[in-house]
């Protein structure tokens, strides 16, 4: 399995998506421009509208412009309103608890119908190991933090297994729908959509859908106000229409261009750059860096089935960090091939250039040859003997520039 980063999916993204399943949302459309939004809010034709500034960030409600309003999420009976509002979000920065500090720009805003919430609950739809398949979670305590409510209130949560291959029975549905405190017609209301949620998520190959609020309006209606989903990764080759809506923009170019080469990248702090294998060894190998005074730049895990391109794509990736003043390879050759990572580092030395100084301790599959490839290359390359003596290695090679 290739590690990937997550797919973002922005909140109109994902209420499409359930729209699209028949889930019951708010109705509501999505503008680029001040006149598209104030136009939304005319097709509305809503007692109340909710205007909501379109960033991956949480925290937007409490969030600030740098056009001088406060505030993502709006509230208005007037759609004239919505266009002015629009005018200065749109092209602007928000800037909350969750965004760098000058923000993420806004490119697209949201035009929804506000609707009263009477009751709100909380329910998930999730893989679960222990039950080797998915599970329904809920609660009548929704629209709060549900780890609290477990903390507090464990009698409040309530699971039922699903069978895979019956999926949701019309007892465990009306069964969840009552412990969530639906009652009469809104029973076989919510039960309903709890069937429908269920479709979605294996629709898309779905990890996780969660809903929260799963609310009740005044009017008598079972509405998912905010859902989060997840998405299986490996389903991308036949979810390509869901994978394409992924949104890069607000990500570290460093990590949204380590995933085109299927490699994992996490940047950190420091200046010595990691280059491993395996996810275990990569933090294992911060954290000696740490131990003997250095600081790690990154975590770049290469997987297992590395080509001799990804490892040129890695350096490049790691010297364009100006932070790295040293690079650390540790590879554990099981299912890598030691020669292969040796080409991909001579080809990246010779080609990029390399700078800074490069301390490589290789072991396992082919590792001789991949020694003898390192040692006739003539480049300045420090070999290290095992994991401790590389990264005393590349702390001292800091140390003495």
């Amino acid at each position: 399995i290739t590690p990937r980063r997550w797919l973002n999916l922005q909140e109109y993204q994902s209420k499409k998506l359930m729209q699209d399943s028949g889930v019951t949302v708010q109705r509501f459309f999505v503008a680029d421009t001040a006149s598209e939004a104030l136009e939304a809010a005319k097709r509305l034709k809503a007692k109340e509208i909710v205007l909501k500034a379109q960033i991956l960030a949480g925290g937007r409600g409490k969030g600030v412009f740098d056009s001088g309003l406060k505030g993502g999420v709006h509230l208005t009976k007037d759609p004239a309103v919505v266009g002015e509002l629009a005018g200065k979000m749109l092209g602007f920065s928000l800037t909350t608890k969750q965004t760098p500090k000058e923000g993420v720009k806004v490119k697209t805003v949201m035009v929804a119908e506000a609707l009263d919430i009477s009751r709100e609950t909380y329910f998930a739809i999730l893989m679960d190991r222990s039950c080797n398949g998915p599970v329904m979670v809920g609660s009548p305590q929704g629209g709060v933090d549900i780890e609290e409510v477990a903390a507090a209130t464990p009698e409040l949560i309530f699971k039922e297994v699903i069978d895979i291959f019956e999926g949701v029975r019309d007892d465990q549905a009306l069964r969840m729908a009552a412990n969530l405190g639906f009652k009469g017609p809104l029973e076989r209301q919510a039960a309903n959509q709890i069937k429908r949620l269920y479709d979605l998520f294996l629709k898309v190959d779905a990890t996780q859908v969660e809903v929260n609020p799963l609310g009740e309006t005044p009017e008598g209606q079972v509405v998912c106000f905010d859902a989060k989903i997840n998405f299986d990764d490996n389903a991308e080759f036949r979810q390509k229409a869901v994978f394409a809506m992924d949104d890069t923009a607000e990500s570290d170019p460093l990590e949204t261009e380590a995933a085109r080469h299927d490699l994992k990248y996490i940047g950190l702090d420091g200046n010595i750059a990691c280059f491993v294998n395996g996810a275990g060894l990569a933090m294992a190998t911060c954290d000696i860096i740490d131990l003997h005074g250095g600081k790690p730049a990154n975590f770049l895990d290469l997987g297992g089935g590395v080509k001799e391109n990804q490892v040129y794509a890695a350096f490049k990736l790691l010297t364009a960090d100006p932070k790295v003043e040293a690079i650390l390879v540790n590879i554990f050759g099981g299912i890598v091939n030691c020669a292969i990572i040796a080409n991909g580092i001579t080809k990246a030395c010779r080609e990029l250039e390399l700078k800074v100084p490069l301390v490589v301790r290789l072991e396992g599959t082919n590792v001789q040859e991949a020694k003898r490839i390192l040692s006739e290359s003539g480049l300045p390359i420090t070999s290290a003997t095992d994991l401790d003596d590389a990264a005393k290695k590349a702390v001292a090679a800091i140390a003495k520039n």
